[in-house]
Parts: C-alpha cells; sequence; structure tokens
C-alpha cells in the first residue's frame, strides 16, 4: 500500500521527469464489481502503480487537481447542463 508521503511525491513529479517506460496503460487495469469501494481503490492503487500519471493509449495522462477547485459532481453538472443549453 503506498503512504500519503509517496503519493504526494507522485504527484509533485514533473511530467518531463517521468519515464514513459514505468508507467501503466489504463486500460489493463481490472476491478472486480463484487469488492468493496476501499477493496476497488486498493486494487487500482496496486495496479496504476501512479495514480497521478499512466499512459492511456500512446498518451501520457497526468492528472491536476487544483486544492480549492470545487467538488467534481458539481463541476460535471454545470458541464453537461452547458452542453445540453447549446
Amino acid at each position: 500500500m503506498l503512504s500519503l508521503a509517496e503519493l504526494d511525491e507522485m504527484r509533485d513529479v514533473e511530467i518531463d521527469k517521468i519515464a514513459r517506460e514505468k508507467l501503466v496503460e489504463i486500460s489493463t487495469i481490472e476491478l472486480n464489481l463484487f469488492q468493496t469501494a476501499s477493496q476497488r481503490a486498493a486494487s487500482y492503487l496496486a495496479q496504476i502503480q501512479n495514480p497521478y500519471c499512466f499512459l492511456c493509449g500512446e498518451s501520457v495522462v497526468r492528472l491536476v487537481f487544483n486544492n480549492d477547485g470545487g467538488d467534481l459532481k458539481n463541476h460535471l453538472k454545470n458541464y453537461f447542463i452547458s452542453t445540453k443549453q447549446s
């Protein structure tokens, strides 16, 4: 299991300093929907190795979160409302 210090270190690494060959392809991740949410989260973290940076096909994906960015649920709701109105 990853420690908070390890997660913080992964979060703060610049994308150009991440070895592409060490990144996990997201499509290879398998989750068991019969497990509890915490078990699935632990399984995901074990498989993805770095939850902030991974591969999606040929693209390197780097996740960055804003500390005061608000609730993802509300952002998604607002996004879908705005697309429906266009």
